[in-house]
């Protein structure tokens, strides 16, 4: 393996490198799966002897290979020293993740759009993505604060939901403009709101969840036309926010 791409597959586990380069990475034979059969642009793969020892992983590996602008092969030693993950599969690929500006999200008469307020941990940001895309929201917003998008931890626990659902990072200003400019309703999850089984609404709705310490940003929670929350329990202080969100999405979507 040249120097070249290890350095560059070094680079793009932090995020100035990925920002700078516009790539990141993606890990493992599910996730390769889930980059090609969206079409993401595979510009370079590692490939290590684990991974053609399966029939599925050979398919793999014979795909990167019609593909990939540049693929090396390594042995298993050298692809664990580049991976994040514990058991990488026999597989790195570096890929050019597509940007999505906010108005490419779809907005429609009952659409729901869950928005993302400062949730750092990158397996909640992509847990939530893969909840929104299974449940039907029309997409994802992350605000400042939050995880980004193109990490590759995020892109593991999304699952493929990264190149599937809209998601754009944004502003909260420009949130609050979108907002106001497609007429959505903007609700915001709050430990003290009215409990979400019991909330009507007839148009769009864009949802906040924030922080689970900090919670959902004071500008945010000032221009929201609704709380809407979870009831919980005695003694129960919150729920992890992934899964908080799971659950009010469902509550607003499954009757859509």
């Amino acid at each position: 393996m040249t120097d070249s791409l290890a350095t560059l597959i070094r680079s793009l586990h932090t995020r100035k490198g990925r920002e700078r380069r516009g790539l990141t990475l993606a890990e493992g034979v599910r996730l390769v799966e889930e980059v090609l059969a969206a079409k993401v642009p595979l510009k370079a793969a590692l490939l290590g002897p684990a991974l053609e020892t399966t029939p599925r992983g050979k398919a793999l590996a014979d795909a990167i290979r019609a593909c990939a602008g540049r693929i090396e092969q390594v042995d298993d030693r050298t692809l664990a020293g580049l991976a994040s993950t514990e058991h990488p599969q026999g597989v790195i690929a570096v890929i050019a993740p597509s940007t999505m500006a906010l108005e490419a999200i779809p907005v429609t008469g009952r659409s729901v759009v869950l928005v993302l307020d400062g949730v750092q941990d990158p397996g909640n940001v992509g847990t939530m993505l893969r909840t929104a895309l299974a449940l039907g929201a029309a997409g994802v917003v992350a605000l400042p604060g939050t995880a980004e998008l193109t990490n590759p931890k995020v892109l593991r626990a999304a699952m493929g939901a990264s190149f599937r659902l809209p998601a754009a990072a944004t502003s909260q200003e420009a949130v609050l403009s979108w907002v106001r400019g497609t007429h959505q309703a903007l609700w915001v999850a709050s430990g003290d709101g009215d409990a979400v089984q019991s909330a009507t609404f007839s148009g769009p709705v864009a949802l906040v969840v924030g922080n689970e310490g900090a919670g959902v940003n004071p500008l945010l929670g000032a221009a929201a036309a609704r709380r809407v929350g979870i009831p919980l329990r005695a003694r129960a202080e919150s729920l992890n926010v992934g899964i908080a969100a799971g659950i009010l999405l469902w509550e607003l979507l499954r009757e859509r």
